[in-house]
């Protein structure tokens, strides 16, 4: 604006401001950090605690301002040695106090000018104007209050200044005045309220104007819940009006602000609490509102304390002060009590009817500025004072009201289209029209004043909703920053056009101003209203408020909330204290993922917890468990009386079930509640962005239910290493099925993919360890059944019943602590399955094979030491004499059958496991097993041999019994012996099923080798030596490329002529159980598929066969009877 002559009026009252304002809390920023750091003893700086230069501080300090050099060397000496290092590091710290200097020097002017144009303050007409001269007063209050509380202060200007000198032979330009200004300001009240008395016109001015804005804001609850404050649907017939008000931006003014306003303005102010009775009745109404005001971030004054300030209380009691205060407690509970089912409410009827966003907008940005206030006040509070009520000042609750502010955010960051949409129209459509009637009915309106406002008129008369559409993007800082320009010019006593006698200009000015926020400024309006970064700096109380929250179930559903706050951390940080960013943003980091991790964490063990009482439940319908009902049933009938009089029935499975009354609730019941409240919370949103960091809530709860899920399959087993006791595969599948089943059900909750924990879970299990290198079920089942179940079998206490296709203890002196048939039966060995899975049996089989591929290199060690002898047998068995002689020169012949046994065991085992494994198969795929099934059955005989392994490689994954064992050709196939060649394997190998097979008749003399029909085989497992000839000779000669078939027949010859020959024995001891010897021979062409019945009729006359079965059973009905 041009003018002749250089007023006041001019002096960029409006500019100044502004940047005063936001210098100011830079300013705070950066005294803020350096008290934190200077009260932290790692983060102070070195030279305050240095042993060499305590003294030097101590006498910098003592003679603080003086600068003394001459005569001190002594003292300072140290010092001389450090001073390029202390300049270096204390620059930052000295020159933040020349600049705290500089910024009081800028606002004594500002404040001076201000008088000189006696500017007109009203917070109802020039809202701008009087709010940041407010601010200014504020903020240059704290900020001095702030620095007077630096303890270091003295010494870190001394030092750099003793430093400075040092160095540069004088001191630092600014000390004087800098050193001057820390003494002035030691008592910084006292010091202020001395300079304001100039000011004091001005500003009790612009205090007292917040009568007709403050004791309206403070109410108490039930004057808000009589006048149905923020409701929508109190009034239905206005709904659609929008929402108005003469005094729109004092609607969502923070009353904290106006606290801090009244208090420290009438502190610096205090006579015109003499004079003036508005300002003594807000000054009363503020002090019975508060105990401590916030100076910065977590920095308070405590306004009641004694002897504060004691020249202000002069006409309140100090007694009375804390009784209206700690009476206020009350009111602010009761408070946060209106607002948590207000803002309930606002958020249930916006969420269902999102337009009214755009009438109702006030309401909005009203409500989260009262439950911000009220969140505040009680944060500072229950941090602050010693004495305190339980009920006043430990909220609960407070994470139900912290919930609801973010759902309001949450609707306007989401609608935001739907507001700019409707304040577009409204801007365009009223408030242009009506701001030119009021500037064409203006009496006296010079030039420039016209200029701008014609220029409101003009930029909203050209707003239309295809900008809306076409998403263009609107920026009116500049119209507000014309708006505040012109409420200075028209703000000073001399002014053409005084604001002070349009106030109607002035009131729909600052309405149009927030029509213009509810377009392009809705964020800042959401950080302006409801931020709560402060909880950054409450860290301690912040995350007891949390755990408050998840005891509570009625309160976990909330308990998203917190994580939500630590998006606004960064908000609080300012560009002109760069360094605090990484600290404050790994703080919400790291806040943020200690909830969410909590969250999960709650939620994990509530599902733990069901999980629990659903095993137990599922437990109850095992068939171990119907025994005993059986048992009472049978009793019943046979009117027999029960062995104790009076015992209860026992309670059958799903009475729990059965209610009598709808209010009684299980304990099952609670954990559901518990549950469906919690991951509410964690259902609530997707992800969020904190600090450029997406966090997915979701997820942590998967990770914890992966974690949890592996730990409890484990657990499950109850494998006891000492005892060698575990579950039966059948009950922890059952409970594995329970446990999923419960699993399965939290996808009614949560928006997780369940199936993909069961994957991840399910087939680590089926991994010899986890991705954490923990075992397994698979290798603590595949340890068990190898180390417990098969070692005994070996020890002659179990036996491999054929009949039952399952191993069964045998009568022993020493009773086992298991029964062997209910860890081999087929069902265990299916549910074995299931819980394995194809890799687990996998790892299984290799396993056996190990076991199996050790005993075979024992055996070919045995050969090795009768080599000799057996390739004269190999080549005689047709010389019964000759034969005789060279069979009295074998040694370890009983070795090698209990070795050949052992691997027949493992091999029925395993041919158990590969059935129960099939089974399985077929049922869960049973197209893909038939389509295994029919390629290995129709694999052409000219095939070559890698092709046909790799086949039969495919089917022993799917359970099918093949006539090659692929997995015990590799087990076998990379034995490596040292200096042998080739051939001499072969041959060795060929020598091995002659010495079993001249081995054979010893069988007869033992005892235990009796065949018993009821099993279908013997007692000492040597019916386990068909299938391991068989799968042995297979793979062996697989390996060494011979011909199966040739060297069964071989075996076949040589087997029949040893047997034959123990038919002429007469000693009775050595043939008796000759007959269930012989039966061994048709086991083993049963078993072969290279060998047939008429081979073995020409090697061993089948009449033999037919008397050997009738003799057996003949015998075995003669021990029965």
């Amino acid at each position: 604006m041009s003018r002749g002559v250089i007023q006041p009026s001019q002096q960029k009252l409006a500019e100044k401001l502004t940047i005063l304002n936001d210098r100011g809390i830079g300013m705070l920023t950066r005294v803020y950090n350096i008290k934190k750091a200077c009260g932290d003893p790692k983060a102070k700086p070195s030279y305050l605690v240095d042993k060499n230069l305590e003294s030097a501080v101590k006498f910098i300090v003592r003679k603080f301002p003086a600068v003394e050099t001459r005569n001190n060397n002594q003292q300072l000496a140290q010092l001389q040695k450090e001073k390029s290092e202390i300049l270096k590091n204390l620059a930052l710290y000295y020159f933040t106090f020349v600049d705290v200097m500089e910024f009081k020097d800028h606002v004594c002017e500002l404040l001076n000018t201000i008088d000189a144009c006696q500017v007109f303050f009203d917070i109802t007409v020039n809202f701008d104007l009087t709010r940041n001269y407010l601010d200014l007063v504020v903020t240059y209050t704290t900020l001095m209050m702030l620095l007077s509380r630096i303890e270091e202060r003295k010494a870190i200007i001394g030092l750099y200044n003793y430093a400075h000198e040092m160095t540069h032979g004088a001191s630092d330009r600014e000390y004087p005045r800098l050193g001057q200004m820390i003494v002035d300001y030691e008592n910084p009240l006292k010091k202020m309220m001395e300079e304001f008395v100039p000011h004091a016109k001005s500003l009790s001015d612009a205090l007292i104007s917040l009568q007709m804005v403050y004791p309206r804001r403070n109410l108490s609850a039930d004057q808000w819940r009589n006048a149905q404050l923020l409701s929508l649907i109190s009034a239905p017939s206005t709904m659609l009006n929008p929402a108005q008000s003469d005094t729109m931006p004092c609607e969502y003014l923070s009353l904290d602000t106006m606290e801090k306003w009244i208090v420290f303005g009438f502190i610096l102010c205090h006579a015109v609490l003499n004079s003036d009775a508005a300002a003594l009745s807000l000054w009363k109404l503020a002090l019975q509102s508060s105990s401590c005001l916030c100076l910065f971030r977590d920095e308070v004054f405590h306004i009641h304390k004694a002897g504060s300030c004691k020249f202000v209380w002069f006409d309140i009691p100090q007694a009375v002060l804390m009784l209206c205060f700690f009476l206020s407690g009350s009111m602010h509970r009761e408070r946060r009590k209106f607002l948590r089912s207000a803002l309930k409410e606002l958020a249930t009827v916006l969420a269902d009817q999102p337009g009214l966003l755009g009438p109702k907008a006030l309401f909005v940005f009203m409500a989260l500025s009262f439950a911000r206030d009220e969140i505040i006040w009680l944060l500072r509070h229950a941090d602050n004072i010693q004495k305190k009520s339980t009920d006043d000042f430990i909220d609960k609750h407070i994470a139900e009201l912290i919930f609801y502010m973010e759902e309001l955010r949450a609707h306007v960051r989401k609608y935001g289209p739907v507001m700019q949409r409707y304040y577009v129209q409204y801007l365009s459509g009223f408030d242009a029209v009506v701001l030119n009637e009021l500037v064409q009915n203006l009496s006296v309106c010079p030039e420039d004043e016209s200029i701008i406002m014609s220029s409101f008129v003009n930029t909203m008369t050209s707003l239309s909703v295809k900008q809306v559409e076409d998403g263009d993007v609107f920026d009116f800082r500049g119209m507000r920053l014309d708006w505040f320009r012109l409420q200075a010019y028209t703000s000073v006593s001399k002014a053409s056009l005084g604001i002070a006698d349009h106030r109607e200009l002035g009131k729909m000015m600052n309405t149009i101003i927030f029509h213009t926020k509810m377009v392009d400024s809705l964020v800042e309006m959401l950080v302006e209203t409801s931020d709560l970064s402060i909880f950054c700096f409450y860290s301690r109380a912040f995350e007891k408020m949390f755990q408050q929250c998840l005891e509570l179930p009625s309160q976990s559903r909330h308990s998203i909330c917190f994580p939500l706050l630590c998006t606004h951390f960064m908000s609080c940080t300012h560009e002109l204290c760069p360094e605090e960013r990484h600290h404050i943003g790994d703080r919400s980091l790291s806040l943020c993922n200690m909830f969410l991790d909590e969250m999960a964490k709650q939620a994990r063990n509530l599902i733990t917890d069901i999980c629990t009482e659903q095993c137990t439940l599922s437990d109850q319908l095992l068939p171990k468990h119907c025994a005993k009902t059986i048992s009472q049933a049978v009793n019943k009938k046979s009117k027999k009386a029960t062995g104790k009089k009076g015992e209860p029935e026992r309670e059958k499975p799903g009475v729990e079930s059965m209610r009598k009354n709808r209010l009684l609730v299980t304990n099952l019941d609670k954990l559901h509640t518990a549950l469906s409240e919690l991951c509410f919370s964690i259902n609530y949103v997707p992800n969020m962005v904190v600090w450029e960091h997406t966090f997915t809530p979701r997820e942590y709860l998967t990770s914890h239910l992966e974690i949890r899920f592996t730990k409890s399959i484990v657990g499950m087993t109850m494998y006891n290493q000492a005892t060698q006791e575990i579950a039966k595969p059948s009950e922890l599948l059952t409970s594995v099925r329970a446990y999923m089943t419960v699993l399965q059900s939290i996808e009614n909750y949560v928006t997780i993919d369940i199936t993909r924990v069961f994957n991840n879970v399910l087939l680590q299990q089926t991994q010899h360890l986890d991705s954490h290198g923990e075992p397994t079920i698979t290798s603590l089942y595949t340890n068990w059944y190898l180390e417990t179940l098969l070692r005994q079998v070996s020890n002659g206490h179990i036996a491999y019943f054929p009949a039952m296709k399952a191993f069964v203890n045998l009568p022993t002196e020493n009773e086992l602590t298991f029964n062997a048939e209910e860890y081999s039966d087929i069902s265990e060995m299916r549910s074995l399955s299931e819980l394995l899975g194809p890799y687990g049996m996998k790892f299984l089989s290799e396993s056996l094979m190990w076991h199996i591929s050790s005993q075979v290199a024992e055996l070919k060690k045995l050969v090795v030491d009768n080599v000799e002898v057996l390739t004269q047998m190999r080549t005689s068995f047709d010389k019964p004499d000759h034969m005789a002689a060279l069979f009295k020169k074998l040694t370890s012949v009983d070795s090698v059958l209990k070795r050949m046994t052992i691997i027949g065991v493992i091999l029925s085992f395993r041919s158990l496991a590969q059935e129960a494994l099939r089974d399985v198969l077929s049922c869960h795929i049973p197209f893909l097993v038939s389509s295994v099934e029919d390629f290995k059955d129709h694999i052409p005989r000219e095939t070559d041999m890698k092709v046909a392994m790799n086949v039969y490689e495919l089917s022993s994954a799917a359970g099918l019994p093949c006539e090659i064992d692929p997995a015990l050709v590799v087990a076998l196939s990379s034995q490596k012996s040292e200096n042998i060649s080739p051939e001499e394997e072969y041959k060795i190998a060929c020598l091995l099923m002659v010495f079993v097979a001249v081995s054979m008749p010893t069988l007869a003399s033992n005892v235990m080798s009796q065949y018993s029909p009821a099993i279908e085989g013997h007692c000492n497992n040597i019916h386990c030596l068909a299938k391991a000839i068989n799968q042995i000779a297979a793979a062996l000669f697989t390996i060494h490329k011979g011909s199966i078939e040739d060297r069964l027949k071989e075996f076949l010859a040589l087997a029949s002529s040893s047997l034959l020959k123990i038919g002429q024995e007469t000693d009775k001891m050595t043939t008796r159980n000759r007959e269930s010897v012989y039966l061994l021979l048709d086991m083993i062409v049963q078993e072969s598929p290279f060998l047939t019945m008429d081979l073995l009729e020409s090697c061993f006359p089948y009449v033999l066969l037919r008397n050997a079965y009738h003799a057996v059973y003949k015998q075995s009905i003669s021990a029965n009877a």
